[in-house]
């Protein structure tokens, strides 16, 4: 199975800020701490190792151990919550949303980078251990964003109403929606895997998290995949003392508004609240705002006054939920964590939180930036070949693919790029000869330059639309090749659930996808399936 790539610059696909992280730009040295480089995780060991509580190890353990204890877990994942007990032992995580049959294909991407680092960790240091972990987004509460998949152009969505933390949201009504994509499927030898896969995840456990957490184990679990679900009383009894200094300070505030200052640049991917903390129940979780010395719950009528919500916090942690400013810091408290891996969105708020980190003397991670992959059939590939189209073609916008194609398959050249310059040339001469005989004509000259350029301009806009009429056949073969691999115009990896090529390849697709992917490599791709 043949594996071809494209740079992630050459992409097209990778913002401004993500493109300049990657080249190490000396503008945004202060805002992270290494770049992910295997010789630079030796530094991040060693500080990481000086600033880790063994005590929130031993919590971090226990917790893993009850929430497997019911859990049908590979070798090599209980292994993995075994020697997180050393502590010369240390973890690469990623996280997602509880996306419904997990989303889009790079929910597999993600994961499989972080199990990959993990590998190329242990063969460069082996006096250690590394593990995977997948931290669940259990608290997120914005249902919309999470509750459908799309399968083969269609959209199943989860109709239901949501309020709180979705990860306690109840399964109930999924059989439903089970019903009419098995009806999908179709007839074809995986179609069973698939079934079970979903059915025993969605219809036989009670609430999101534990549904997702069985499919992620089944998916990942031969792989020592350690899944962690942080809506924990346990967990978040060892963030107390930043949730103190969050609701007394409010010191991610001003060190995240300083470092958006120095992204002014490009575009901000998060802005801090006042108070970046969230009070949260089974069917609420809402902002906590700070109004004339009194805490509110936003949108209710609950209220704490200072000494009320700290005795609060004290006793039922648990009921403080971190957003997306906080939430990074609660994960690098509780982990022995030496990388986050995610895509550019997550990457580039994560590079707004580092001077945060230092004020509240935390280790900041190693940020890198998840694999992506486009997954294409041996037809596609065929159809690619015969078109003589590179993936640098098929990444281009579909209006550049179009013109680049019927460029190349013009038997004469339409580009008139070289006549423009000749006429260029012609004016100069022209332009100097007025300038010596009467400055007036300068301005006749310029005119006639200007209708003269336009005319070649229309004549190259006029050739190259005859010669699209003449290659059309090709032209709409080359679009619709681009159509299914860039469904919707956007990046497969964002649009397919990977269920649709499990369809046709089984129990190989993962395999295939963890031999080829290289997480330090800055590559986009492309997997030949």
């Amino acid at each position: 199975m043949p594996t071809d790539c494209i740079s992630y610059k050459n992409s097209g696909y990778f913002s401004p800020l993500m493109n300049d992280y990657l080249a190490e730009k000396t503008n945004l040295r202060s805002l992270y701490n290494r770049f992910p480089t295997l010789e630079n995780f030796e530094g991040q060991i060693l500080e990481k190792q000086a600033n880790y509580n063994d005590a929130t190890r031993a919590t971090l353990v226990s917790v893993l151990q009850k929430q497997y204890s019911d859990i049908a877990t590979s070798h090599l994942t209980q292994q993995n919550i075994t020697v997180l007990k050393a502590s010369n032992t240390f973890t690469v995580t990623t996280g997602h949303q509880l996306n419904l049959f997990s989303g889009p294909l790079y929910f597999l991407y993600k994961i499989i980078s972080t199990i990959n680092l993990t590998k190329e960790l242990k063969a460069k240091y082996p006096a250690y251990n590394f593990v995977p972990i997948y931290w669940m987004a259990t608290e997120d509460h914005d249902f919309a964003e999470i509750n459908y998949f799309n399968f083969k152009g269609k959209k199943f969505r989860w109709n239901r109403e949501s309020t709180g933390p979705v990860g306690r949201l109840s399964t109930e009504g999924l059989s439903d929606l089970f019903e009419i994509y098995a009806q999908e499927l179709g007839s074809s030898t995986n179609v069973n895997t698939l079934q079970k896969l979903f059915s025993e995840a969605y219809l036989e456990h009670d609430n999101l998290a534990d549904a997702t957490r069985h499919l992620a184990n089944a998916l990942f679990g031969a792989q020592g995949l350690v899944i962690l679900d942080a809506d924990n009383q346990d967990l978040k009894r060892s963030f107390i003392p930043y949730a103190k200094e969050e609701l007394l300070n409010q010191t991610s505030n001003k060190t995240v508004l300083e470092t958006t200052e120095k992204l002014k640049d490009y575009n901000i991917q998060v802005n801090p609240r006042e108070i970046n903390l969230f009070y949260i129940e089974d069917q609420l979780r809402e902002r906590i705002v700070l109004e004339n010395g009194i805490y509110k719950v936003n949108n209710s009528k609950i209220e704490f006054t200072e000494e009320e919500i700290l005795r609060l916090l004290d006793n039922n942690p648990e009921m403080f939920s971190p957003n997306v400013i906080m939430r990074p810091l609660f994960q690098e408290v509780i982990l022995p964590n030496l990388c986050y891996i995610g895509g550019g969105g997550e990457i580039a708020y994560w590079l707004e939180l580092k001077s945060f980190f230092d004020a509240v003397q935390v280790t900041f991670p190693i940020l890198l930036v998840r694999n992506s992959v486009l997954l294409a059939t041996e037809k596609q590939v065929k159809k690619a070949d015969k078109l003589e189209l590179t993936w640098s073609d098929l990444f281009a916008k579909q209006n550049v693919l179009i013109n680049n194609l019927t460029k190349k398959a013009s038997q004469f050249p339409i580009d008139l790029t070289a006549q423009k310059e000749q006429l260029r040339k012609q004016f100069e001469t022209l332009f100097e000869l007025a300038r010596q005989t009467d400055k007036s004509f300068v301005g006749a000259v310029k005119a006639q330059e200007v209708k003269q350029t336009k005319g070649l301009e229309n004549l190259e806009k006029r050739l190259l639309k005859a010669q699209k009429r003449k290659y059309s056949d090709t032209l709409e073969r080359a679009t619709a090749l681009q159509n299914e691999l860039f469904p919707n115009k956007s990046l497969q990896e964002r649009q397919v659930n990977f269920s649709e090529f499990y369809l046709e390849n089984g129990e190989n697709l993962i395999p295939v996808i963890i031999e080829k992917l290289k997480p330090l490599e800055q590559n986009f791709d492309v997997i030949t399936v």
